[in-house]
């Protein structure tokens, strides 16, 4: 560590850093940070960042517990491109001089160790679609740009380019990131984009994926808007996904999902590693799909403007955006279950240990969908041994904790397997969301009987 580190020191200082951010994720992929003077340089990184780990999130910690130490990761080096003289280190967070396994970029570390260990790379790439909105007088949210109201706003001209200011200065950040910007557009809902960027390795993604969010958090904030990547902000426009997009290569750069001879363009140990995914791809929605707003997002519809692009069904297909795995091209998989509140390091974990489980089993995924499945009757869709994703988060929560392979991957903590403690969580967050009465069912059921 002592060539990166004295070659971090010398950039930081070449780029005129006066401060970095600390920085890490609880459970929710919400980040926290502390920002360290430049000058507390070698302090930062010979012990780390202390943080009262209870008190920053669901972390594994009560307030008995020692601090958490937040260990920076030299390779993860991000300027802010929108606040000159700081800069973001990702970190690993330690315990008591080890890596604390309830941190999820700690648990996303050890998988892709393990899987060093067959020779190979992880590759992912992410598609995350966030909502611009506005607070009215009335406390209510809506698009920030009054006029977009199109039925089919998406890919529209006139509303990408009333948001050209922010959408070229997050263009403009990401190129000078090194990120590679290729694609900036207006999705499928009214006040809804997204800003595309090339792969990497999962977990240099997961945390682009981190800083990313923060960033278009950061740029609306100061644009007097409000931006958000929740699954289902607004109950009547299309829901915001976080589409991961995976591949598998040697540590010599031969891409091992990759078959020119098939007709998706995928060799027999991608096919398996669909076979993976399908596998434990109702376990896998408690983690990919991890809030209670995320089950408002999944559902069979039309895709319209207003409507989902979202999968219910698990299955896989080639250029089909109504399944839950497309291959777009030969030699990579796009799962577009994952939404706009998962945790990036998390997603990748469960993902990847899925796919494995698929490839050391040989699981064959079954027949290709070709057909589009917001419009398939159900009845056809069960005959054909079609599983439905859950409908809500306590269901998927029940899955998840009988799947074997996933709790493995998640792996153990001092108090059990990280799977019950993130279990219990979401347990509980839908509890409280039960537990509360809204204004639909106020409606539906005052006056009823």
């Amino acid at each position: 560590m002592g060539d990166t580190r004295d070659e971090l020191r010398e950039r930081a200082e070449a780029d005129g850093i006066e401060f970095f951010l600390a920085m890490f994720v609880d459970l929710h992929g919400k980040p926290c940070a502390k920002a360290v003077p430049s000058s507390s340089f070698d302090l930062l990184m010979d012990g780390g960042a202390g943080f009262a780990g209870f008190a920053a999130g669901d972390l594994g910690q009560s307030p008995a517990d020692p601090d958490v130490l937040a260990v920076p990761d030299p390779a993860s080096y991000t300027k802010l491109p929108w606040k000159p003289g700081v800069a973001v280190l990702h970190c690993d967070p330690h315990v008591d001089g080890r890596p604390w396994p309830y941190a999820p970029r700690v648990i996303l570390r050890r998988q892709l160790d393990q899987l060093a260990e067959r020779g190979w790379v992880f590759n992912t790439g992410t598609e995350l679609e966030y909502s611009l909105l506005r607070r009215r007088a009335d406390g209510g949210l809506e698009p920030a740009d009054p006029h977009d109201t199109a039925d089919k706003p998406c890919y529209e001209v006139k509303g990408l380019t009333r948001m050209w200011d922010h959408l070229s200065t997050v263009s403009r950040h990401l190129n000078a990131l090194g990120w590679g910007n290729y694609a900036n557009d207006h999705e499928d809902g009214n006040g809804q984009f997204e800003n595309n960027w090339h792969y990497a390795d999962a977990l240099t993604t997961a945390d682009r994926a981190v800083f990313f969010r923060y960033m278009i958090h950061m740029l609306a904030h100061d644009a007097g808007m409000v931006a958000t990547f929740m699954p289902k902000p607004l109950s009547h426009l299309t829901g915001n996904g976080m589409h991961i997009h995976q591949s598998l290569w040697t540590q010599d750069g031969q891409a091992l999902f990759a078959d020119d001879t098939d007709a998706l363009g995928m060799s027999r140990t991608g096919y398996h590693y669909l076979g993976g995914l399908i596998e434990h791809g109702r376990a896998s929605a408690g983690i990919i799909c991890p809030t209670v707003n995320s089950y408002k997002r999944i559902g069979v519809g039309a895709p319209t403007s207003g409507s989902t692009w979202a999968p219910a069904y698990v299955a896989y297909g080639g250029n089909n955006r109504s399944v839950m795995l497309r291959v777009p091209e030969g030699g990579r998989v796009e799962h577009r279950g994952v939404d706009g509140s998962a945790n990036p390091y998390l997603a990748a974990t469960v993902l990847l240990a899925a796919g494995l489980d698929g490839i050391d089993r040989e699981i064959d995924p079954g027949a290709c969908t070709d057909d589009n499945l917001f419009t398939l009757g159900a009845d056809e869709v069960r005959a054909r041994g079609i599983q439905h994703l859950p409908k809500t988060l306590d269901r998927a929560i029940e899955e998840l904790v009988t799947d074997d392979v996933l709790r493995a991957a998640l792996g153990k903590t001092s108090g059990g397997d990280f799977v019950d403690y993130f279990a219990a969580v979401k347990q509980q967050e839908f509890d409280d969301y039960h537990a509360s009465v809204s204004d639909w069912e106020v409606r539906r059921y005052l006056t009823q009987a």
